[in-house]
């Protein structure tokens, strides 16, 4: 029997990890884990994990350690500016084991970059520059300070347009698996008429991962079930399995009349 085209394609995973105490606070509602995920997906990487942590060095290190022993790629936010509780360089080499020090090539970029605009190149400014000794940049064609690189950990800036960029600027560098691919069905019962149909559905269909999610218009409840797989035909067939049991449930009750809550 042939193998499926499916089988030598690797899975490749990853992990975000969100730092900053306003995020926990709400005094910032975070945009960059959903994008990134959303770029990951795309691109065939699975992230597995996201995790977001205060300001603070034990917690990043501790998170750090964990993520990017499990998973092949980890990519954090946020901590890399001129202020004093942007310390997030500061552990990632201590996660490292490496020295924390000014990169002279990002002095240089950062240096130029204000003399152009007439600013004084203050200590503060300097810090942009700190990173693990032998750390590889992460251009940002922004606002100039760049993120870097050690081993699988890909460290990029909290403020959203920079981080994006950096994105943009990492993501054809990474390894890539097989693609997932997604099927979404809309269904105009909630998940108290779908519940037990749908997991017979998804016991029929174990290749794949069914998701349902519950929509309420104010009045009544729906829901969108969302299939993913790696194999198209899996996920198309899964698809129709869903479309088919809904489809027998309306049936069921246009023959009873009855009204079943969600």
């Amino acid at each position: 029997m042939p193998a499926s085209p499916l089988e030598n394609q690797t899975i490749v995973t990853a992990a975000i990890l969100a730092i900053g105490d306003e995020l926990l606070s709400g005094r910032t509602r975070d945009r960059n884990i959903g994008h990134l995920a959303s770029v990951l997906t795309a691109t065939g990487i699975d992230l597995k994990e996201v995790r977001i942590v205060a300001d603070d060095e034990e917690a990043i290190v501790e998170a750090l350690n964990a993520l990017r022993t499990r998973y092949d790629y980890v990519f954090t936010s946020g901590g890399i500016g001129p202020t004093h509780d942007d310390i997030t360089a500061d552990a990632v080499a201590k996660a490292f084991g490496l020295p924390c020090e000014h990169d002279e090539k990002a002095l240089s970029l950062l240096g130029d970059m204000h003399a152009k605009r007439g600013l004084e190149f203050t200590e503060a400014r300097r810090r942009m520059a700190r990173m693990p000794r032998g750390a590889v940049h992460i251009p940002n064609p922004v606002s100039t300070a760049p993120g870097f690189i050690v081993e699988n950990v890909h460290v990029m800036a909290g403020v959203p347009q920079v981080f994006i960029a950096m994105v943009e600027a990492v993501v054809p560098t990474l390894r890539t698996g097989a693609t997932i691919h997604s099927r979404a069905v809309k269904s105009p019962f909630g998940e108290g008429d779908i519940g037990t149909a749908l997991g017979e559905v998804q016991a029929a269909h174990k290749e794949t991962s069914i998701g349902s999610y519950p929509r309420y218009d104010g009045t009544t409840f729906s829901t969108e079930i969302v299939i993913r797989a790696r194999d198209p035909q899996l996920c198309d067939a899964a698809s129709q399995a869903v479309e088919e049991m809904i489809e027998r449930i309306r049936q069921t009750k246009q023959a009873t009349g009855v009204i079943m809550e969600a």
